[in-house]
């Protein structure tokens, strides 16, 4: 296992756009109404994916990589049943985060483009604070 990534390392996630990862699915009302193409949301989750493989080798037992920041641009339309792809490029740490340049792309072009940032957390400790955050605001979790 290496300590950590080293500037201008890159990783690739890729997928094929499906029903689910459309627009179109989002609606949670009749009065949501989003085109077929492939969401910004899903685009994002992909750019996250392509950074958290990136950094997998870098987590002991009991970690995980999370994501804390996302500034993302999509800059352009997918269509249904189109393959798409994300690079993350690793810039730099900033404290304990870790910061990369993440693309989106189609057979097209690119379609998007931003920064996000991960952070290193022990899975135990973030799955207890967040049962605890809610007991605090006397909330239930189900």
């Amino acid at each position: 296992m290496e300590d950590n990534l080293k500037p201008n390392e890159q990783h690739e996630a890729k997928m094929m756009a499906s029903d689910r990862d459309m627009a179109s699915n989002l609606p949670i009302s009749g009065e949501d109404n989003f085109p077929e193409v492939f969401a910004t949301s899903r685009m994002i989750a992909l750019m996250e994916m392509a950074a958290a493989r990136l950094m997998k080798r870098l987590l002991k037992d009991g970690q995980l990589s999370v994501g804390v920041g996302v500034n993302i641009t999509h800059t352009a339309a997918t269509p249904n049943q189109q393959e798409v792809w994300a690079v993350a490029t690793f810039l730099h740490m900033e404290g304990k985060l870790y910061r990369f340049n993440v693309e989106a792309f189609d057979h097209a072009g690119k379609i998007g483009e931003g920064e996000h940032t991960r952070a290193i957390v022990s899975e135990e400790r973030l799955l207890t604070g967040a049962v605890k955050r809610f007991e605090k605001a006397g909330k239930e979790t189900h």
